[in-house]
Formats: C-alpha cells, structure tokens, sequence
C-alpha cells in the first residue's frame, strides 16, 4: 500500500469516527431499527398459496431515512425474497434485476460482469450501485474489468434483494442513479438453516448451505455461502465457472441497539463469453450454424490453454507472459464489516465500516474484426510477406493457411469449411485493489405545528485504489466452435515456406500495453427529510455534496512499436513497449446531488407521487490509469410521478420516468484492423435524452392462480452530440441509443395446488425484448426477440424440489453486435451477423431441505 493509501485510508477512518463521536448521545429508550431488519411480507414460505410479493407489507429500508411499507415511499423500489427468487430462477444476478420493471439487461455474457441499464441510462452498469447491507464492496461503480455483479453473489445468506430505480438514489449512494442492495442473514432466537442441491444440464454442480441462530445471551450468528462447478452455457472445451463464497455474522443485542460483525470471502473463475459470427458476411442471408452452433458455440478453445503474451518493458528486455483462457475472471477478495445500530433518547444512531481487499486476474478471448473471406484476407498481407521473406531470384508465390505451429505440414483448406478465417484478441489484465468505507447517520424524528418532520443527517467517507497491468495480443483462427489457431504461410514457386504472417496462431504481438495505479479517496454529507404534512400527505428532499482527490498515473508506450528480431515472421514487427516516461495526473471533482418528491395516499392501497433528482457522477477513478483519457463528469435530470394500487394479493405499480443527461459522454475506443490497436478514438460529447413508462403488478384472482409481469416502454435519444474530431453528429442526433430497446418486460403466470397433502406449483416465464440497434448511425440492427421458460416446484415432507427449464423453445436473440468494431456505423448489413446470442435451452434441478 503506498504512503498516499495509507494517509487516504486514515483520513477516511478519521472522519467516520469523528462523525460517530459528535453524534448526540442521550440516555438510552428503546432498541433502535437495525438497517437490515427482517422481512415482513406474506409472500410465500413454500406453501404456493400466496402472490409474490404484494407491495403493502414490504418493508424495506434502502433509500429511506428508516423501515417503511414498500407502498408507503414516494419512489420505485422492489424487494425480492429467497420466495421470490425462487420462482424467477435467474441464471445470474443480471437477469434476477432483468425481471425487474425498467431494467434492461444482457445477461448472456456468463455468471458476471453482465451489462445492465435502468431507464435506458446509456452505460454498461446504468449507474447501480450494489450495496452489501447498505455500503458498497468497492466504492466505484466499475473496477478494473470488474463491476457489482462480479463483488455480489447470490446465495442463501442473502436474506433479500432491495433495489431502487431513480428516487433518492442519488442521496443514499455516491454516483448512484440506482440502488442494489443485497440484505444478508443475520441471527435470531430461532435457529434456522437451508441446504440446497443444483444440478443442470450444462455440467452444472452447486451446494448452497445456510445456518442462523443463537450463539449466548443476546448473541447471535449467522454463516452460509455455496460451492459450485459449471460446464457453461457454451461448450468452451475446458471447465468453464468454478469456486464459491462463504458470508459470516455474529451480531449483538444492547440495551439500546445492537452491533454486528460480519466478514465475507469469494475465491471464484468465471469465463466472460462474446460475440461469435453468425452468419456469413459475404451473404448474410447464409447462417454458420453448422460451423459454430448459435447457442452452444463460442470462439473460446482449449488452444488457448498455454499462450504467450509479449511486450518489451522500458529497459528493451523483451517479456512474456503465460496465461490461460480457463483461468477466465478469477476475482478472489476479503470483506470485513462493522454495523452499530442505537438509540439515544430518540436520536437513532447507525454506523456503518467496512473494508476490501482482492485482486482480479482476467482472461478473455475478444472478438475484433468480421470474418472476412479466406483469400482476401491474405491478399492483404501479400505485400508485406513478399518483402519481409521474398527476393527478386525468389519472390512470395502465394500465401497458404496451416494449423497453427506445424509450419506448414498440416496444411489448412479454409475453402473446405466456411472459407471464412477470422481474427480475435486475447486479454489478458491483472489487477489488485482495495477499499475502506464508512457511513454515519443520526435519525430524529420532530413533531411541529405542521405535521412531523423525519431528518436523517449522515456522513460517508470512503478510501480506494486499484492497480491495472495489461497486454493484448491477436489471434487468427478458423470459423467453428473451439476454432484451432492458424498460421499464414508465404511460400515460393516450389512450395517452400519462406516466412509466416503469424507465429504459431499469433497474428500481431503486444497490440495493446498498460500499466497505472489509481489512489482516491471521497468524503460526503448528506441530509433528508421526511415532511409528514397530514396523514397520507408527505413531502421529502434531500442534499448530497462529495468531495473527491484522486492521484493516477499511467505508463506510457512508443507510438508506434518495435521489432522483437524474428525475422521468420511479421507478427513481432510492431510490438507495444514502455518508453520509461509515466503521464500523471491529480484531480479534484466534486459532485452536488438531490432530490424532492411528494407522496399522498388517498386510502392505504391507493396513491401515487411525483419526485425530481439531479445526479452527478465524476469519471471512474480507473479512467486516471489512462493514457490522454476523456475525463467528463456526467450530469442527469430526473424526473418520475407514480401511481400505486394494492388490494390483497393484487398490486399495480405504474412509473412515468424522464432522465437528461447533460453532459453526456458517448465517446469511444474502437479496433483499428490494420494494427490490431484499440485506438481510434471516437469522441461525442452531447445528451442524452430517455422518457418513458413502466409498469409492475400482479393479479390473484383466485387462490391457486396468480400472474405477475412487468413493462416498460421507453424512447432512449441521443441529443445534441457534437464531435471534437470532425466527424458529422447530424446523423446521430435522434437516433435510438446504441443496444436500447424502446419496448422490453415479462409475463409471470403460478398455479399452485395440493396433491396429496404435498404441494405443487407450476410456473411459466415469457420474456420479451424489442429491437435495438448495434451502432450510433441505427444500420444494423439487432432484431426483437422472446424467450419462454417453465419451472415446477414440489414440497413434501420438509423437503422442496424445484426443475426449472430456460429458453425450452430454443427461441433466437441477440444481445449485443460487436462493440470493437460497429458502434459508429455498424455492420455490413440490415441485422447483425456477428453477435452475442442468447442462451439456448437448458434445465435445472434443484433439492433443498430447510430447518
């Protein structure tokens, strides 16, 4: 840890027990409401009889100054239960938020670092922060190739999901449009456990185990995580997902509160998929199914088990790394956490600390350029072949493909298969990093002549910092599932191999270079309200003010590359290498955020609310590791007025939601094909523009039967987009946002019945997602799509078993084009033929026994 860390971890420390210290102490009343209070619900406890959550009898406590009904806040929130998730039966933590209303996800990336907007928010993590019992694991939204879903795991010792689209958002959280906060188990006088089974038809094996209960007087404790292997849902020819989790607590009952310890370890692999090819470029009306099948298929192959990264450090040593493809996200971190709950003569006091440490190892196999025809992808390096390995008494006669490292004696007919041959990029990244974070709040509640105010005043400070090192490198490959890498031979008249474009599958060395570290620190005040005018009518505000100081640098690289020696080749010809100069830099950002709504409830089932929100969100302090980075603090508007009806088991929530951001930064890198770089720059600086309305509810009309669904309708825009490098934004300007759908939700129908004294549900999913475009000019598109998927559950005797199938009708979609290369103006043509695809079909088993 660097001398900055430890000054910056120390004035974090510093302020959260300053904050801890002024708070007014009092003689002690009554326990105080701990933050991850227990859930209050009549959803169901395995006896099918009760609609899902039914939004009156939730009690939630993100976004609020303490616990209240879910239909009682003036925003949207959804609380989801082990009950609940249960019936969704997610295959990642993205696609659970994903059944959510106004949630947009891709969930087709693997078990993590899946891509998920709220209300069309143009980013790749739609400004959610995910929380663990009210702090965040690591302060930034996004790491270093790493975000919320990568930190926060889904098991049995997460008690419930709360998550907050817009509404206070922005008060309750730094850089925070959304809140997910994942409320873990904590202890009671009752001792009580889970155990639970899975196994799926993708090689899937997974133990997931929970106990709670008392420890000693006033003592309790809980621990539970889960173990799991997974083939994957695309056959990569090496064990795709494999490690696990374990959470422990032991909390404390005072006088007039409690406190609560609580540490968590994750050691886990998960490989990241991307797009494959899917249909031919030459004519796209020609599927590549029979190559690389569209739902199993995926350009990951055992011939990346062993590779060899170079570069050239700044003393002109040559290095090289080896990695494997198998060793996919392998995040391993520690967390350790402290809670205080009390209650002084009624001001509620609550601290909150905690601590993380890890490192993230990331490898991946990137998809760069379109497939391109056999021939004319050599022809483009005939040139170059002929004069790096050709004489005028012997020049370059043709160049000719092989398997990789064979020199030519297995020769390679790439007219024998697709006659297609395509290149991709290996990543590999490490990183490590850590961070310390504390929140302090004090809560009173004041009577007045006009009504009651509630007034939460709090503090957070937090200390983080992450270090990148990473190379890339090209490959060249055959187009099938599990490609083999090939090599690009030049050979003479005779049929002599004279020299190789490649060396062994290696197309360009060392086509992207970093390395930087990133220091920061935050501190934050924040204040809320609650004005309760008369009984029904409430009017809320609230204020955030952070203050940051961030210190990077990054390690820079000669422009254009050096030659490594090999004169055998042309793939070391223009290797990235350190020039020994370093590009710092310092920054100060500050970030003023608020919020005001009002709420009134004309009975206790009927109401509705209006609110407005402004978000600031400064640029991720792993943006100050880059080299010449484009460094916008981004600035939203939003607005929301609801509308909510709950009668028993049936609840209608309906949201009209309006966001602008300005500024907006939708600037980009792109792959440039000629040098294997990502680096052409695409700067647009502009808004953006999304209104929209989404709907949640659920009717039970009878006992055995109830359907619950969400939708959302939505226009993303890009807006007044200007481009500092002389490209024409005209033609973006209005356009749908890249890979946002206007139209997207779900269908949720549960009949439940007694048979025998044992009970059965039986549950479908219909899930639909509208078109969306792959780039900024809206050329391609990527079609609409639905999915179907059915589950049953039996519990007899104590014991539940639960099968769940996915996508049962093999339903086509894609989630994503190929962001390297398309995001100005597309593909070559009306609908993406390189993609990411949906998951095919696939069932689950699931054996669980609760005490």
């Amino acid at each position: 840890m660097t001398a900055f860390t430890k000054s910056a971890l120390l004035r974090a420390t510093y302020l959260t027990m300053l904050a801890g210290v002024v708070a007014p102490a009092a003689s002690a009343q009554t326990a105080a409401e701990p933050a991850t209070a227990v859930r209050t619900t009549n959803a169901e406890t395995g006896a099918g009889a009760e609609a899902e959550t039914d939004g009156s009898t939730d009690i939630i406590v993100t976004g609020s100054a303490r616990r209240q009904r879910r239909f009682d806040v003036s925003y949207a929130i959804n609380s989801l239960g082990q009950d609940d998730v249960k019936r969704l039966a997610p295959l990642n933590f993205a696609d659970l938020l994903g059944k959510l209303p106004g949630i947009q996800v891709e969930a087709t990336g693997g078990e993590v670092q899946n891509v998920t907007r709220i209300r069309g928010i143009p980013t790749d993590d739609g400004y959610a922060v995910f929380q663990q019992d009210g702090l965040p694991l690591f302060h930034d939204i996004n790491g270093n190739f790493f975000r919320g879903d990568s930190l926060n795991r889904f098991d049995l010792m997460t008690e419930r999901v709360e998550v907050v689209r817009g509404g206070p958002a922005p008060i309750f959280a730094s850089q925070a449009a959304a809140i997910v906060n994942n409320i873990t188990v904590t202890g009671t006088e009752t001792t009580r456990g889970k155990v639970q089974l899975t196994a799926g038809t993708t090689d899937l094996y997974r133990l997931d185990a929970m106990q709670s209960g008392p420890l000693g007087e006033r003592t309790y404790y809980a621990i539970g995580g889960f173990l799991r292997r997974d083939g994957g849902q695309r056959d990569n020819g090496f064990p795709n997902d494999r490690g696990g989790q374990i959470r422990a607590n032991i909390k404390h009952d005072l006088d007039n509160g409690s406190v609560r310890l609580s540490v968590n370890y994750l050691n886990d692999h998960n490989t990241f998929y991307l797009p494959i090819p899917v249909a031919d470029p030459r004519n796209p009306s020609v599927s590549l199914n029979r190559y690389i099948d569209f739902f199993h298929g995926t350009l990951n192959s055992p011939a990346f088990r062993g590779v060899t990264l170079k570069y050239r450090d700044a003393a002109g040593v040559t290095q090289s790394e080896t990695r494997d493809l198998a060793d996919g996200r392998h995040m391993e971190y520690g967390n350790v956490g402290l809670q205080y709950d009390g209650e002084f003569g009624g001001w509620q006091l609550a601290v909150r600390g905690g601590y993380t440490k890890g490192r993230l190892n990331f490898d991946a196999l990137y998809s760069t350029s379109n497939p391109r025809d056999a021939n004319a992808f050599a022809g483009d390096f005939r040139a170059a072949a002929n004069t790096a390995f050709g004489t005028a008494a012997n020049p370059v006669a043709r160049l000719g493909y092989a398997i990789a490292g064979t020199n030519g004696a297995t020769a390679y007919d790439p007219y024998a298969d697709s006659g297609l041959v395509v290149p991709a990029q290996y990543r590999g990244v490490g990183s490590s990093f850590y961070s310390g974070q504390g929140d302090v709040s004090v809560t009173r509640k004041f009577e007045t002549g006009i009504g009651s105010h509630d007034v939460r005043v709090g503090a957070y400070a937090s200390a983080y910092g992450l270090t990148n090192k990473a190379v890339y490198q090209d490959y060249l490959m055959e187009v099938r599932g599990q490609p083999r890498t090939l090599d690009l031979l030049a050979y003479d008249a005779n049929g002599k191999v004279l020299g190789s474009v490649t060396d062994k599958g290696v197309l360009r060395y060392g086509t992207t270079l970093n390395q930087g570290d990133v220091d920061s620190t935050v501190y934050s005040l924040y204040a809320n309200d609650t004005w309760e005018v008369l009984p029904g009518l409430r009017i809320d505000g609230g204020i955030r003010h952070e203050w940051y100081h961030i210190e990077g640098y990054g390690l820079t690289t000669a422009q254009d590359g050096v030659n490594l020696g090999d004169s055998a080749t042309l793939a070391d010809n223009a290797v990235r290498t350190f020039d020994g100069a370093r590009q710092s830099r310092k920054d100060n950002p500050t970030a003023l955020n608020w919020t005001v709504g009002a709420n009134y409830d004309v009975t206790d089932n009927f109401g509705g609310y209006v609110r407005a929100s402004h978000l600031e969100v400064p640029p991720q302090s792993s943006s100050y590791y880059n080299i010449n980075p484009v460094l916008v603090k981004t600035q939203a508007d939003q607005y929301e007025a609801g509308l909510k009806a709950s009668f028993g088991r049936n609840y209608l929530y309906l949201t009209g939601f309006y966001t602008k951001f300005d500024p907006f930064n939708a600037s980009f890198v792109a792959f440039n094909p000629k040098t294997g770089r990502n680096d052409q720059a695409v700067p647009f600086i502009g808004q953006a523009e999304v209104k929209g309305v989404e709907v949640d509810g659920t009717l039970a009309p009878v006992r055995w039967f109830f359907v619950s669904g969400s939708f959302t309708y939505q226009d993303p825009q890009y807006k007044n987009l200007a481009n500092s490098s002389g490209a024409d934004p005209s033609a973006v300007n209005g356009n749908q946002i890249i890979r946002e759908p206007k139209v997207f939700g779900n269908v949720r129908p549960t009949f439940s019945f007694d048979a025998g004294g044992d009970t059965v549900e039986v549950y479908g999913r219909y899930e639909y997602t509208g078109r969306r475009f792959v780039d900024l000019l809206n050329k391609t598109r990527l079609p609409a799509y639905n999915t179907f998927g059915l589950g049953a559950t039996l519990t007899h005797d104590g014991f539940q078993f639960q099968v769940v199938g996915d996508n049962i009708f093999q339903n086509k979609g894609l989630t994503e084009g190929n962001p390297r290369i398309d995001q100005f103006d597309g593909q070559t043509s009306a609908d993406a033929i390189y993609g990411r695809p949906i998951f095919g079909r696939s069932v689950r088993f699931i054996v669980s026994k609760a005490w």
